[in-house]
């Protein structure tokens, strides 16, 4: 394979497009400028060189050959047409699918190994996004760029010391397509908490459509509709518990008891990331603690309010934090009822309390 120089015109070897060299980020990785202006980063190893810049254009030339007689010209060489260059549509991809996908460098050595991130974009449309991270209470463009239709794009490596700054992430995207008519999507903004916690585990990193080694996938958008997730802070939680806390006025005992049948259950999230900013040098026996603790402050706080129902979100995971709860209400609180609580509205990983 010839050494890529500035200037050459390249084709990607695994995925549609191409452009012009423009740079070099580092020994492996390119940055080519493609038909849109848009600088793409892109492995010297996934580039095919169409026209070197380094070799003048060639011609046709015809020499006689005194010794047969014949005459030899130069091969043709492959053209370039913006038809070629458009990519192969499919019917699933008319509705979009977006993610994010976190690789290890090195998923033999997960203690300490790096982090490579890439945007997929899975449908037939060009997508013009905005990778960013929150900072405080301010946001910070971590990646910005377009990305063909289905393909991926690498947009970063990062190591453990930098896991605090994607606890929080948001991505933002318009589609659209070339060369030909297309439907209008709504432009996508989407925030997502980032369990910094699964990089440390290998199980974490599953297969996936996209990539032939395991990856941490996190949804932006799947068949046209955008992911969501309930993100309750332990400033709510708190703000909840101090509002059940308040007596309530006085009223006929028979309007009392209606409005306790139709009160909703109170939710308290003790996913990790939900009651704490942030996790650094706390071990996972110190975060179960925690855990328990904001459980035990919950259940003390409507220990007297007779048929008061609690939903703990615990989460599926590996189970460790459910057997906890589970093993604290049958020791400390065996006049409570426990069961699961309703996955229609709170998935498979809660557990429903009611206080008797």
């Amino acid at each position: 394979m010839n050494k890529l120089q500035t200037g050459d015109t390249v084709r990607f070897l695994n995925s549609v497009g191409g452009g012009k060299v423009k740079g070099f980020l580092n020994k492996q990785v390119v940055i080519v400028e493609d038909e849109n202006g848009f600088d793409v980063p892109v492995l010297a190893s996934e580039c095919v060189v169409v026209a070197s810049e380094g070799n003048k254009k060639l011609s046709e030339t015809e020499t006689e050959n005194e010794q047969a007689g014949q005459k030899k010209s130069s091969p043709d060489l492959p053209r370039i047409t913006p038809e070629d260059d458009e990519p192969a549509e499919t019917v699933e991809g008319e509705k979009i699918t977006a993610c994010l996908a976190y690789l290890p460098t090195d998923v033999k050595t997960l203690s300490n190994t790096s982090y490579e991130c890439y945007f997929v974009n899975d449908s037939n449309y060009y997508l013009f996004f905005t990778y960013l991270s929150r900072e405080n209470s301010a946001w910070k463009c971590r990646y910005q760029g377009s990305v063909e239709p289905n393909t991926k794009i690498f947009m970063e490596e990062f190591d453990k010391t930098q896991l605090n700054e994607i606890e929080k992430i948001c991505v933002q995207f318009i589609a659209f397509k070339h060369h030909k008519p297309f439907g209008i999507k709504q432009p996508y903004s989407v925030e997502l908490a980032v369990d910094t916690v699964k990089f440390y585990k290998l199980h974490s990193f599953r297969e996936n459509d996209y990539f032939d080694e395991d990856a941490l996938v996190y949804y932006i958008a799947r068949n046209d509709v955008p992911e969501h997730q309930l993100l309750v802070s332990a400033t709510d939680v708190q703000r909840a518990i101090i509002e059940k806390e308040r007596p309530a006025p006085a009223r006929p005992r028979r309007q009392r008891i209606e409005k306790k049948e139709q009160q909703a259950p109170l939710v308290v999230d003790l996913h990790i990331d939900q009651l704490l900013d942030t996790t650094a040098g706390m071990t996972n026996a110190d975060m179960l603690e925690y855990q328990l603790q904001k459980f035990h402050e919950a259940m003390e706080a409507h220990a007297a309010e007779k048929n008061a129902k609690i939903v703990f979100i615990h989460g599926k995971g590996n189970g460790v934090l459910k057997n906890a709860i589970l093993k604290e209400l049958q020791n400390k609180y065996k006049k409570c009822y426990h069961q699961d609580a309703s996955f229609q509205e709170y998935g498979y990983g809660a557990t429903m309390v009611t206080i008797k």
